[in-house]
This record gives C-alpha cells, sequence and structure tokens, in this order.
C-alpha cells in the first residue's frame, strides 16, 4: 500500500474512530483497553485490502468486536478485572500523523455513556454472550453480523443475545412469568404513565442514572436527559400499548392496526438501563411484539 492510500485509509478510519471506541469501551469496560482495542484494529485493517468494501463502518465494527473478543477471552483466561470502569475517556492518539483528530464529542459522549452498574452487570456475562448483547442490542449490529464475529450461526448468535439480556434484565424465571417479571411491567407502566403526564421527577424515579436510549438516528445517556426526551413523547405515550418486545416488557405505538414503533427495556436492579427505540420499518416488522 503506498504512503498516499494509507494516508487516505487514515482518514477513513479517524472518521469511525469515536464509534469503534464506543463499541470497545462497552466491551472492555476500561478507557486504556478500549484505545488499544482501536489501535489494534487500526493495525489490522492497515494490512487489508478496503477497496472493495462497501460499508467500511459495519466492517471495522466486526474487526474491533473480534479484537474485544479476543482481549475478554484472555482476561477470563487471567482472572483480571478493569481497572478504571468509570474512568474518563483519554484523548486518542491518531491512526497516523495525517489523520483528522478525534472528535470531542463523540469523547464525551463515550465518558457519559459508560455506565458503572451496567457494566457490573456485563462483566457476569462470557465473552461471547457480551459482544452478542452489546453489539447487537447497544449498536444495532445484526445477527448475520454478530454470528461471523463469534464464529456461530446467526440463531446461535441470537440465542447468545437473548441469555445476556435475560441476565441484564436480572430474569431468573421465566420470561413470562416470576415477581421480577411482574415488577419489570409495573416499572414500564410507570414510566409510561410519567410520559403522558411529562412527570419529569417520575421518570427519573425509574431510570437507571447511567440510562442510554438509543435509535436509529444516535444516543441518549444520562437519566436527565432521557427524561427530558422522554416528557416530550406525552401525545405518543397516549395512545401506546405495553407489550413484550422481542420477550422483553415495553410498549408499543400503532397506527392503523400496526406497530409504527416499539420501546424495548433492559433493566439493572429493577430500574431501566437501556431503552431501544424501533422506528424503522423494516426492523419493526422483524420485532415479536405480544401485546399485555
Amino acid at each position: 500500500m503506498s504512503a498516499d492510500d494509507t494516508d487516505f485509509l487514515a482518514r477513513r478510519f479517524e472518521a469511525h474512530r469515536g464509534h469503534l471506541r464506543a463499541v470497545a469501551h462497552r466491551m472492555l469496560g476500561s478507557a486504556a483497553e478500549a484505545e488499544d482495542a482501536v489501535q489494534e484494529a487500526w493495525f489490522r485493517v492497515s494490512r487489508s485490502d478496503t477497496a472493495r468494501i462497501d460499508n467500511l463502518g459495519g466492517w471495522l465494527t466486526t474487526v474491533v468486536g473480534r479484537v474485544c473478543l479476543d482481549m475478554l477471552r484472555s482476561r477470563r483466561s487471567r482472572a483480571e478485572e478493569p481497572l478504571d470502569a468509570a474512568a474518563p475517556e483519554p484523548p486518542a492518539p491518531t491512526a497516523s500523523a495525517t489523520a483528522a483528530a478525534p472528535d470531542p464529542e463523540q469523547d464525551v459522549l463515550l465518558a457519559d455513556s459508560i455506565g458503572v452498574a451496567l457494566l457490573v452487570v456485563l462483566d457476569t456475562l462470557t465473552p461471547a454472550e457480551r459482544l452478542a448483547f452489546v453489539l447487537h442490542d447497544l449498536f444495532g449490529v445484526s445477527y448475520d453480523e454478530v454470528a461471523d464475529v463469534v464464529d456461530r450461526t446467526p440463531a446461535a448468535a441470537r440465542q447468545l443475545a437473548s441469555r445476556a439480556r435475560r441476565r441484564v434484565q436480572g430474569v431468573g424465571a421465566p420470561e413470562t412469568g416470576g415477581a421480577g417479571q411482574r415488577r419489570r411491567r409495573e416499572v414500564v407502566a410507570a414510566f409510561l404513565a410519567a410520559a403522558r403526564e411529562g412527570d419529569f421527577e417520575g421518570l427519573l424515579d425509574v431510570l437507571d442514572p447511567d440510562v442510554i436510549a438509543r435509535t436509529e438516528v444516535g444516543v441518549t445517556t444520562g437519566a436527565a436527559a432521557v427524561a427530558r426526551g422522554a416528557a416530550t413523547f406525552g401525545p405518543l405515550a397516549g395512545v401506546a400499548r405495553t407489550a413484550l418486545v422481542d420477550g422483553v416488557p415495553g410498549f408499543v405505538v400503532l397506527a392503523e392496526g400496526r406497530v409504527e414503533r416499539a420501546l424495548r427495556f433492559a433493566f439493572v436492579r429493577d430500574r431501566i438501563a437501556v431503552i431501544d427505540i424501533v422506528t424503522e420499518p423494516g426492523r419493526v416488522s422483524r420485532l415479536d411484539v405480544r401485546e399485555i
């Protein structure tokens, strides 16, 4: 690869660095290890032929996912724990001397979005479960792509994410029963009621301080920011219906009898820790929705 080609690839890589660091940080729970993972991904990418890759961002996500999986397996074999789960994100070195500087807004987003409570739960997962959950549930990576990273079938990748999701929710009984499941349904109902009333304090009561709300276009982090957004949801909340969305508590908004959007939740200690807001018609059509 010529020097000009390397510089061009480095600039393209830098455009995705913030996203890759966010993926790695959630996977590893350590800012320093996340930066190591991103740099390792750059070394692998710089030795690869990327000219024919149509979706560079998606391909880079799978590369950094594989790097993180290797690091998690190595950590588990040494019985190590991350040392700086709550540490602020350090400035990141560029992939090359001519690459663009890291985006400060991405650094702030990453530092704010790392929730200690969620990381504690993620640390109980196997490396493959953790990767499947983080990539699919938090970053919207398809099961086909997750399967490629963990070297499993898409069905097996779905099972990994499902097991991880149940642990994040703290489900110890079948998904449709148990006191814990009833409690989570009550939390969802309280969230919906507070959203209908524009009750900011009521929303804060059911949100984890480090809650993440993810849509197809971006991520909102922190209880105050998520509550402010939910408090403006009143008109839609008024016609929303509680449901199990892919087997987890949530609610849906219908239009002419069809699901127009769906919100599904993950929990940490009976508080809402992740809100996945699905509005893209293709994704909505693939959801398993059962009204409750």
